[in-house]
């Protein structure tokens, strides 16, 4: 699991830098022919092509073609970059309007929107966001949000609160459907050549009788989906059970019949 989380540096100059506040970040040295935009482009794009682990300081001054020391008279480290990153992300996010939409469209199309979000940039799910990187783009993405649970009767707690539970859903089952994605890489093996090989052998050592329950239902999901899991199946079926549950918090008046 990767340790990069958000808000890891200097709160105030992290801060100043999020909002593009010259005057609180100070440029050291000469003035350089790249700005913090070029260099957050440069770092996002890294991400997209090779993984949040190819975004170093280093790489990042080869791509804009500058030299390593220069780059830290923009930013202080990488902490500072990937609060940069995410936010930036963030405020490119489409802002659907579903002001006239039933509750359960506005917070799907959230759900949807940040699904998306990972989809383009699957690094954002890697990092911790347990301390937001609160920058325009987070603030943004933040109010567009809370609006999809405008008028459900909830107090202000209780949306924060629902709006965690959903984008903790959509960041995990992220994360689940990149590594599917990706796992048939390092070894060339398809999850269909892994089961064919995996399969006899388990049935060899496998006590059916004592597991009764884990072969049988085990059997009937894999058949069900093709695989012991598919991501796309669990998102679906997450997101209606996750909606469900909301509905009991959510006044009956505004409960889509």
């Amino acid at each position: 699991m990767s340790d990069d989380r958000t808000s890891a540096g200097d709160p105030a100059r992290t801060l100043a830098l999020l909002w593009r506040d010259e005057a609180a970040t100070p440029r050291r040295g000469p003035r350089r022919g790249v700005d913090v935009d070029t260099l957050v482009e440069a770092a996002v794009a890294l991400a997209d092509e090779q993984g949040l682990a190819a975004v170093t300081m280093r790489k990042v001054a080869e791509r804009v073609g500058v030299g390593v020391m220069s780059l830290y008279t923009y930013v202080a480290d990488r902490a500072e970059l990937l609060d940069l990153m995410l936010d930036t992300a963030y405020a490119q996010m489409p802002r659907e309007d579903t002001t006239s939409q039933p509750w359960q469209a506005r917070v799907t199309a959230v759900a949807e929107a940040n699904r998306d979000l990972y989809r383009r940039h699957p690094w954002a799910a890697l990092i911790s966001t347990l301390r937001p990187p609160l920058g325009p783009g987070q603030m943004a993405k933040y109010e567009h949000e809370l609006a999809a649970f405008d008028d459900c009767g909830l107090d202000d707690v209780t949306v924060d609160d629902c709006l965690t539970h959903l984008l903790t859903f959509v960041r995990a089952c992220a994360r689940d459907s990149e590594a599917a994605r990706t796992r048939d890489q390092p070894d060339g093996v398809s999850d269909e050549q892994w089961w064919a090989a995996a399969g006899p052998l388990l049935t060899r050592v496998l006590d059916m009788d004592r597991y009764p329950r884990a072969v049988r239902i085990g059997t009937a999901a894999g058949t069900a989906h093709g695989s012991a899991h598919d991501p796309e199946h669990a998102y679906m079926f997450g997101l209606r059970r996750l909606l469900d549950g909301l509905a009991v918090l959510i006044d009956v008046d505004h409960r889509v019949q």
